[in-house]
């Protein structure tokens, strides 16, 4: 733990992506001859002691062709980062802030991995599209974006306690638990889950469908506790909408300070691609 691998060749590093699991896997690919990958080198090393439930590896583009091109890499430094085998984000440049909050950034939704029975999952909030989420009777001055962070800042309910909330993800995923912060008071009570709609239902539909899933959440459910679905029901979901009907008080204006969906992305087929990529680059030479 704590220390940089140095990658030898495509078989080793689709390896350390599996061995990982959920953690976050940050790669440095770089190069001997490149001044600045050698400035970051040092830097790696502290983050990867600093940040020791990360995996951190390192891959010479000039030893690992195959890698560095099914990756897309063509400047280094570039900075890959993965969880569950899948690409969550990259990085391209030396430079050190710019890496570390990302590695923040990431890094940080781990947590959820501790808890109980989300093991193997992880917070699906790196493949939230957020131009395409929506939220239905959102209050202009705490907006639905708010929630998705735990940056600080809520959502609130405007006109009534009720709020339709549209999630739209960039791949497919499972969903295994949600996660809700808020107040004990303002906080949601009945939920009713739809998944793949076409669109944003509408309050009376929303009333009138069949749901997935119905929730009933309680005050400690509303600590950030994961309150598990049917996970059978949601193993390809593309959109997940939520109708929050009221909240615990009764009262007019429902909040979520935090909200964060738990699962994991269906697509590690695409390693699988960047495999017979290399492969038959591989056979080429």
């Amino acid at each position: 733990m704590g220390s940089v691998k140095a990658i030898t060749d495509e078989p080793h590093f689709q390896g350390e992506l599996s061995n990982a699991g959920t953690k976050l896997v940050v790669v440095d690919f770089t190069a001997t001859w490149c001044g600045p990958c050698q400035r970051m080198a040092p830097v790696f090393e502290q983050y990867a002691a600093k940040y020791p439930r990360a995996v951190f590896l390192k891959v010479d583009v000039d030893q690992c062709q195959d890698t560095a091109a099914a990756q897309g890499v063509s400047a280094m430094p570039t900075f890959i980062f993965y969880r569950n085998k899948t690409k969550v984000d990259r990085l391209q440049g030396a430079d050190p802030v710019a890496l570390e909050s990302k590695i923040q950034q990431y890094y940080g939704g781990e947590e959820g991995d501790d808890c109980e029975g989300t093991s193997g999952h992880m917070d699906l909030s790196p493949f939230i599209m957020k131009a395409q989420c929506e939220c239905l009777n959102e209050s202009d001055e705490h907006p639905f974006v708010h929630a998705l962070t735990s940056a600080g800042g809520f959502l609130q309910s405007d006109c009534d306690e009720q709020l339709i909330i549209s999630i739209t993800f960039n791949q497919s995923v499972k969903i295994h638990s949600i996660k809700v912060k808020g107040p004990q008071d303002k906080g949601p009570k009945h939920i009713r889950i739809f998944i793949n709609q076409p669109r944003t239902i509408d309050f009376d539909l929303a009333d009138s469908y069949t749901s997935v899933q119905d929730l009933e959440l309680t005050p400690d459910d509303l600590e950030g506790n994961p309150v598990n679905l049917r996970y059978v029901k949601f193993q390809n979901v593309q959109n997940i909408q939520l109708f929050i009907k009221d909240n615990q008080s009764g009262g007019e204006v429902t909040q979520i300070d935090h909200l964060a969906i738990i699962g994991s992305p269906i697509s590690t087929t695409n390693m699988g691609d960047f495999k017979r990529v290399a492969g038959k680059k591989g056979e080429s030479h």
